[in-house]
């Protein structure tokens, strides 16, 4: 877990595989996120509307990797409006709020996916 939490520290964004809800196919996307403690977590730009976050609520699974490491693990969807208020914060801090605000423009759920 140590080893994934040091591979993703210093990285700007990770690139996520989950598989398609209609084809099964796998499918990867940059995305940008944020760790805190044992966790990843990840802010689809389109919120709820995004299709990648659509594939992981009927496939709970999910890819991570970078820096050549990779984890495979459950993919948990937040919709907690507080628990993505506090995820988005988080966001802000690492990327700057005004990329944040203007890179995603809908702010409804999050995911969290374990490093471990």
């Amino acid at each position: 877990m140590e080893a994934a939490r040091d591979a993703f520290a210093g990285e700007q964004e990770v690139e996520i595989t989950v598989t398609g809800r209609k084809t099964g196919r796998q499918i990867s996307h940059p995305v940008w996120f944020v760790q805190e403690e044992e966790s990843m977590f990840l802010v689809p730009i389109t919120g709820s509307d995004s299709d990648w976050y659509k594939n992981v609520r009927k496939t709970p699974m999910i890819e991570v990797s970078a820096n050549g490491t990779a984890v495979n693990g459950p993919a948990t969807p937040i919709t907690d409006p507080d628990r993505v208020a506090h995820i988005v914060a988080m966001f802000g801090e690492k990327y700057g709020p005004d990329q944040v605000a203007q890179h995603y423009p809908k702010r409804d759920v999050a995911v969290q996916v374990p490093l471990g």
